[in-house]
């Protein structure tokens, strides 16, 4: 096949930079697609990062109904194999149970995505149902890292991390529901921006209030991708619970502009969960680089009962997960999850969750509403509160613990063994507030580390401001500009 550019020329673009070239007539869509399935093809042997590439779209990107005057016009886009639908399209979920599963409709963000003219051409792994720290499961498929393939990208938003890093395509869709967007993107070396609640719709299927924790996004290499992609795909669907809200001005003319000096706190104690020194000297080395910049850092902690925040989110992932496993149990006259097409602990947080009194879910709304008051009440002195991505260094694949298919026979250890590990993500997706992991630290075993930043409900902006004025002082250098082992280059 004869390629529209090399691929140093194709790495060195951007999504922005590729709807440009598209916009002024000297690349086309299907030249970009047919370069992205390529490089999913050139890569995907050692890391097991695509699904499927939708090779019909690909020889026509206007087949399904993309808009060739969006912003985004010809940036081939992969979706992760879970959340916003694809009408026609499987959505396995990394399961077994859902394996040739169709649906019928696009779902909201898949509408926007389209009019914002992002080529939809293929599916990224997860783990199952999303459930998981890693898209680890032999029987369905293993994603490693591209930067070192003994390693995990960890997940959920497992082979989107993947793909970003290692050069398929600029800017991928993935999903947040206690860490799934910036964990991969922080152990992967990308941009990854959760956005705040009211930004990006799950709708039709499910709303913020019966979501909760779950939310839309993306992985990127610039951080004017991430920007245009919020500003091109955000809004409510019709009939959404709550309000959806649009910024004084887009995004992307925010961050042309450096934001003024910010009051930054600094923490990795974090509850009862506390980082390794390695990972405490990294932030450290992010703080001072940041009062570099004129910015005012110092350590911090918002006064909420964490310890309960913590017990909450797992009664909140608990009864939601058991809840859409009965959707799909009733839908098939199945009364169990059967045991050869659902992972161990997937069946028992069905278990722990099945028959969840009302009691116990008004009792974790009490306290997802005091954490998201301290929080907010935290934010009123402080601009960003900044934090490792994760506890603990990245674990090697195999590292059975914190994959569901554990055989840890007690689920809330299970979950208490997770925030260990993934100890800062989770209360932002309980308070609906944003973070954004950026990729500014390095572990030992040379993978990238993420340093999060989080701001209060509504402040995604500020976030993406002040990555750009990161990137501005890197002259765009992330990850000190190395590239992984694995990558289309290569």
């Amino acid at each position: 096949m004869t390629l529209a550019m090399s691929w140093d020329e194709w790495t060195s673009h951007d999504a922005v930079g590729l709807a440009e070239r598209v916009r002024k007539g000297e690349l086309s869509a299907a030249e970009l697609a047919r370069q992205a399935a390529a490089g999913a093809q050139k890569i995907n042997p050692a890391v097991s990062a695509v699904i499927e590439v939708f090779e019909d779209v690909v020889a026509d990107p206007l087949k399904d109904g993309m808009n060739p005057n969006g912003p985004l016009a010809g940036v081939p886009f992969f979706m992760k194999d879970l959340g916003p639908t694809l009408k026609g399209r499987l959505q396995e979920q990394g399961s077994l149970f859902m394996r040739g599963n169709r649906p019928t409709q696009d779902a909201w963000l898949t509408q926007q995505m389209r009019k914002a003219g992002l080529n939809l051409i293929g599916r990224t792994t997860t783990p199952e149902f999303g459930v998981c720290s890693s898209a680890e499961n032999p029987a369905v498929y293993v994603t490693r890292n591209p930067w070192n393939t003994d390693y995990t990208t960890c997940g959920s938003s497992a082979g989107t991390a993947a793909a970003v890093a290692a050069g398929v395509v600029p800017l991928s869709h993935a999903t947040d529901g206690g860490g799934s967007i910036r964990i991969p993107a922080g152990f992967n070396g990308n941009i990854g921006l959760k956005p705040s609640r009211g930004v990006l719709s799950i709708g039709p299927n499910l709303s913020d209030i019966t979501g909760y924790v779950s939310t839309q996004g993306c992985h990127s290499r610039t951080v004017r991708d991430t920007a245009a992609f919020i500003d091109a795909c955000r809004g409510g669907a019709p009939g959404e619970f709550m309000p959806y809200w649009t910024p004084a001005e887009p995004y992307l003319q925010q961050i042309q502009r450096d934001p003024g000096p910010l009051r930054i706190a600094l923490s990795h104690e974090w509850g009862d969960y506390r980082a390794t020194p390695e990972i405490v000297a990294e932030l450290e080395r992010a703080g001072r680089f940041l009062e570099g910049l004129g910015h005012h850092v110092e350590w911090a902690l918002p006064q909420a009962d964490l310890r309960a925040a913590f017990a909450a989110q797992t009664t909140c992932y608990i009864s939601n997960f058991a809840q859409v496993i009965n959707g799909l149990l009733a839908s098939r006259g199945l009364e169990r999850p059967p045991a050869d097409l659902f992972e161990p602990i997937n069946i028992r947080i069905w278990e722990a969750g099945k028959d969840l009194r009302y009691t116990e879910r008004f009792q974790m709304q009490a306290v997802f509403n005091s954490t998201a008051r301290a929080f907010g009440q935290f934010f009123e002195d402080w601009d960003i509160i900044l934090t490792p991505i994760t506890a603990k260094p990245t674990p090697p694949v195999g590292t059975t613990e914190y994959l569901t298919i554990s055989d840890n026979p007690d689920v809330h250890d299970w979950f208490d063994n997770l925030w260990q590990f993934f100890s800062y993500t989770p209360l932002s997706n309980l308070c609906g507030i944003p973070g954004i992991s950026l990729p500014m630290g390095r572990q030992a075993h040379g993978l990238p580390f993420g340093i999060q930043a989080q701001a209060r409900q509504a402040n995604d902006g500020l976030l993406l401001q002040l990555a750009a004025q990161i990137e501005r002082a890197l002259d765009g250098r992330w990850n000190d500009g190395r590239r992984p082992g694995v990558h289309v280059t290569a």
